[in-house]
């Protein structure tokens, strides 16, 4: 193993054995290989030289060639990730530790092949050792500072658990740098991570998420945050994202937004989810008819087991939505409900009104935070109906819209 640090400032010869220059950077090319070094550009008194990894002989006492400087080509940093530049003293993400940290130094492996040398990127150091290595470095002989960074406990983080952070929209397409690690986390461990970056990086992060990851995320995101990230993504890509959320989530977001701003939003977002939201829009934030959602699943009170399970294979909604199936009748008043385990453990032909659960607890759709609480609180629900002033069914709310309501006010 050697150290970026290390590697930096080596001597370089060529395949002659003359000194030819001194590493000034080591690169990889992300579009062709994110975990092999591709190439070492060498300070040379001719200008910046890129020396190709494949050709390098030897890391012993410095790096040894197998090809004539006179072969390297002229510095070109075109589609090139600099290990110093770009990453030393950089915040990345951490997927597997769920944060931010700032990398210090670089940890490489080397690998012989067929006479020549191959450098992989094995992991980022975070701790105080890196530190140290890079402070100390020319400061104290190699020989006495190896003693003093053996007695620091190493603190890296391995290079597949790493997600790049770059805040140019060019050069992230040409670098391919994606998030795919950071999407696969839970939406509330990436709203962490996103809350302790910058806002131009939570914004380059935003940018290649997936819509459904940073609907997700974004939900789980301090209003503020929230509000923030989304003044800074074009119209396009804050409605992309908007229409992915839950209709609750994406009217409270709007709603503190500047008017021309959810105005903008709301045009470019597709008809059906606009109309769902400006609807919602129009409600009481502090009242049951504010927090509900309206994506909830309902069927006629003489529907069986059957068509309610073909109902649920077909639902898009959230996974808290599928807790409870509504029971309406003809003029959509609500009737029953009827808790997915009793669905489970009923016969295909039985009716779903033989099924239902007493009492029916609901709530109007004028009523308050205070009230809305004392129900979930009362009965233990996970999910509660609420009703216009004719009995009409309009929304649901749940726990998890309830805890967020008394995150608020904590």
């Amino acid at each position: 193993m050697i150290a970026l640090s290390e590697l930096l400032g080596a001597p370089v010869k060529d395949a002659s054995g003359v000194y030819s220059g001194r590493v000034r950077e080591v690169a990889l090319t992300p579009a062709d290989d994110r975990l092999y070094v591709s190439t070492l550009i060498v300070r040379t008194k001719q200008g910046n030289r890129l020396l190709p990894v494949s050709d390098i002989s030897s890391l012993n006492g410095g790096i040894k060639a197998s090809s004539p400087v006179s072969n390297w080509l002229p510095d070109d940093a075109e589609g090139l990730f600099l290990l110093e530049r770009d990453l030393l003293d950089q915040q990345i993400i951490d997927v597997h530790g769920r944060k931010v940290v700032r990398v210090n130094d670089v940890d490489l492996h080397s690998e012989a092949t067929n006479g020549h040398i191959k450098l992989k990127v094995g992991s980022v150091d975070v701790g105080a050792r890196g530190a140290v290595r890079r402070l100390l470095k020319g400061v104290v002989p190699a020989v006495a500072l190896k003693p003093v960074l053996q007695k620091l406990p190493p603190k890296s983080i391995p290079w597949d658990f790493v997600d790049l952070i770059e805040t140019d929209p060019a050069r992230r397409v040409k670098l391919k740098i994606s998030h795919n690690r950071l999407a696969k986390l839970h939406p509330a461990d990436i709203a962490d991570i996103i809350e302790e970056l910058a806002p131009k990086e939570r914004e380059a992060v935003f940018q290649s998420l997936d819509e459904e990851v940073a609907a997700g995320a974004l939900e789980e995101i301090q209003p503020k945050v929230q509000k923030s990230i989304v003044e800074g993504l074009d119209s396009e890509r804050a409605a992309e994202i908007v229409e992915e959320m839950n209709p609750n989530a994406a009217a409270d977001l709007l709603a503190d937004l500047p008017e021309e701003r959810t105005s903008e939003i709301l045009q470019e977002m597709e008809p059906e989810e606009r109309n769902e939201v400006a609807e919602l829009l129009e409600f009481r934030e502090n009242t049951a008819a504010g927090r509900m959602n309206t994506e909830y699943l309902s069927l006629d009170a003489d529907a069986t087991v059957d068509e309610a399970i073909h109902v649920l294979r077909n639902f898009e909604g959230s996974v808290e939505m599928v807790h409870t199936i509504y029971l309406v009748d003809d003029e959509w008043k609500l009737v029953g409900a009827v808790p997915l385990v009793k669905l489970v453990l009923a016969k295909g032909d039985d009716k779903l009104s033989s099924l239902t659960i007493e009492p029916l607890i609901s709530v109007h759709a004028g009523a308050s935070d205070r009230e809305v609480t004392e129900l979930f609180d009362k009965y233990n629900l996970v999910i509660l109906p609420v009703l216009d002033d004719n009995g009409v069914l309009t929304g649901v709310i749940t726990s998890d819209d309830v805890i967020s309501l008394l995150r608020a006010k904590l």
